[in-house]
């Protein structure tokens, strides 16, 4: 099975005060296509860090990332940041949805931001994203607000939107930390079989053991290295 994420020797610090302070000590990290991985470990292991740098929202201090054969973090910003909306798809634990905006509106926001939503293609967006939504079983709420749905609902919503620009991997950061657990699983069941009758790639970060286990396959985080 052929690699698409390869993240090698990757460092990242932060300054605190006048010390700074090392998240990142060297994580190397592969991802097979098609597979669904989980990194897993405890709060403050430097798993959102190496989530952010491995979807080109933060450039490390040092190291690479090829994902699909594309070295990131050698990407201008612009470049990095349409990269970024092509091929990488992202849910996070707070889902991100915009309050003014319904259903349909926030899962068109990777178009509208890709400039994908010009005459030409704003009728097959309308259509992708209706279609998402509905196989999230969210098509009969399209018009309503994120305010107007409970917690595993908005995360259903932020799956379709994570896909819509049919990207080549998903980043999902403790995308189940705000729920229960019987939505949890739910949820990532959901994940799970939409992105395995694409083919698509998934990576998450969580602390839950047992959501990690629902993944093809686990990899462990402390102290800023991925330990195997």
């Amino acid at each position: 099975m052929v690699d698409i994420l390869v993240a090698d020797k990757i460092v990242k610090s932060f300054p605190v005060g006048k010390e700074k302070l090392v998240v990142l000590k060297g994580a190397d990290l592969r991802v097979r296509e098609g597979e669904m991985l989980a990194i897993i470990g405890a709060s403050g292991a430097g798993k959102t860090t190496l989530l952010h740098i491995l979807g080109a929202l933060d450039r490390p201090d040092e190291g690479s990332v090829q994902l699909d054969g594309v070295d990131i973090t050698r990407l201008r910003d612009r470049q990095r940041a349409e990269f970024r909306n092509s091929a990488i798809g992202f849910v996070f634990q707070f889902y991100h949805l915009l309050a003014d905006f319904n259903l349909l509106e926030n899962t068109l926001f990777p178009a509208k931001i890709g400039r994908k939503l010009s005459h030409r293609n704003k009728s097959l967006m309308l259509e992708r994203a209706t279609e998402l939504l509905n196989l999230v079983g969210l098509g009969e709420r399209l018009k309503h607000k994120p305010g107007q749905l409970s917690g595993g609902e908005q995360q259903r919503a932020a799956i379709a939107r994570a896909l819509l620009n049919d990207p080549k991997i998903i980043l999902a950061d403790e995308p189940t930390g705000n729920l229960d657990s019987l939505t949890s699983e739910a949820v990532l069941g959901l994940l799970r079989d939409l992105t395995k009758k694409s083919g698509r790639t998934v990576v998450i970060a969580t602390h839950d053991e047992k959501l990690a286990g629902m993944c093809d396959r686990v990899v462990r985080m402390a102290d800023g290295v991925i330990l195997d």
